[in-house]
């Protein structure tokens, strides 16, 4: 029998009464000039280009350059044919450069595709034009999508090397297929695969520490956690490795996690802290949040990044987040001993879909009303 033993990490959860509503940080548009389509995220390669990129939901992709006067935003890529974007959560959802980006070319996507319905991880080889570089595509993972909303959308190289994919429960409301506590199908999980192998007649290899790599239950080899409802934006703590996200509520809860190797984060048994099946409420194994809040304050949470930029010292190590429907920028502070102070920074940005980086680890906002805001003067 393949065994798994899960930690139960203590917590320590700060009220949401005890936020300082005072704004403490400056966000301004990072590039004026410039416009966007429901953009969703920003990443920067790690090569010596000074060249950022923006996706929209719809299927494209554009470069500009990281200088506050630049009016021009490249296409690179434009994949609106393939993909279904229903204007809700369906779409063009995340980009990730291969580590190797500089010499090989080649970048990761997660989209929604229909007939059948479907999420897609592909690569891609930057070419001259946003056509040759549509036409590179290569499907690595498709599962499939029961439902049009739950779809996660973060696909980000960690530290090791391997891919990790936030995928959600696949949707509808409550889990009704309880894909969230199912380890035989990809959703509900952060999955982890290696893209530069193949093996067993797929397009990647699965890393040998995976938790449930070589097991005979029929668990799917490439979820790295699960539990999950909605992890839509994650990201790594650059100092500690560890991984960091925020997964979207369902009636009452917001909730932030620290994800471990083999971590079971609860849902749908638990939403948050709290039981959510009264019915089968077994806390045994389960991963609580590190913070979660509560519909009081705010509705749909957007994970960020632990902040290492120059403009606020004070915020250094701190985990910047925001919600989508109440615009406001949170900082979360370790204080050691699973003890975390919450701070709100500002609350006038509309609808935040995600946050990015530069290499000077500059921290961005996106804004669904079309522009990029810069965190810091």
């Amino acid at each position: 029998m393949y065994l798994i033993r899960i930690i139960f990490l203590p917590i320590i959860i700060f009220a949401c009464s005890a936020i300082d509503n005072k704004e403490v940080v400056a966000v301004k548009k990072a590039f004026p000039e410039l416009e966007f389509v429901r953009p969703v995220d920003l990443q920067q390669p790690d090569s010596q280009e000074n060249y950022l990129y923006v996706v929209e939901q719809a299927g494209r992709i554009y470069k500009f350059e990281n200088t506050p006067e630049t009016d021009i935003k490249i296409p690179v890529l434009d994949i609106r044919d393939r993909v279904n974007d229903s204007g809700n959560e369906e779409g063009l959802l995340g980009l990730a450069f291969h580590p190797q980006f500089a010499q090989n070319s080649l970048f990761y996507v997660n989209y929604t595709a229909d007939n059948p319905r479907r999420t897609v991880i592909a690569r891609f080889k930057m070419e001259n034009t946003a056509d040759a570089t549509a036409a590179s595509e290569f499907a690595v993972l498709e599962y499939s999508q029961p439902y049009g909303n739950h779809n996660g959308g973060q696909v980000m190289f960690g530290p090791d090397g391997f891919l990790y994919i936030a995928v959600g429960d696949g949707g509808s409301g409550g889990d009704p297929q309880g894909n969230g506590q199912n380890r035989k199908t990809l959703l509900g999980s952060i999955l982890r695969i290696d893209v530069d192998k193949e093996e067993n007649g797929k397009a990647y290899a699965i890393p040998s520490d995976n938790p449930f790599a070589g097991n005979d239950q029929g668990f799917r080899e490439e979820i790295f956690a699960y539990g999950l409802r909605n992890p839509w934006r994650f990201c790594f703590h650059p100092e500690t490795g560890d991984i960091w996200t925020g997964d979207v509520g369902q009636n009452k809860i917001e909730e932030i996690d620290i994800v471990v190797n083999g971590g079971n984060y609860g849902w749908n048994i638990m939403e948050a802290s709290e039981c959510y099946n009264a019915d089968n409420c077994d806390k045994e194994g389960l991963i609580l949040p590190i913070y979660e809040y509560t519909h009081a304050v705010g509705y749909s949470i957007t994970g960020g990044y632990i902040y290492q930029g120059s403009s606020y010292p004070e915020l250094y190590n701190s985990y910047i987040y925001a919600d989508f429907v109440v615009g406001k920028i949170w900082a979360l502070e370790s204080k050691g001993n699973n003890v975390y102070k919450n701070s709100l920074l500002t609350e006038k940005i509309p609808q935040i879909s995600s946050f990015g980086q530069d290499k000077d680890k500059n921290l961005f906002v996106l804004s669904f009303d079309g522009y990029v805001y810069k965190f810091g003067e």
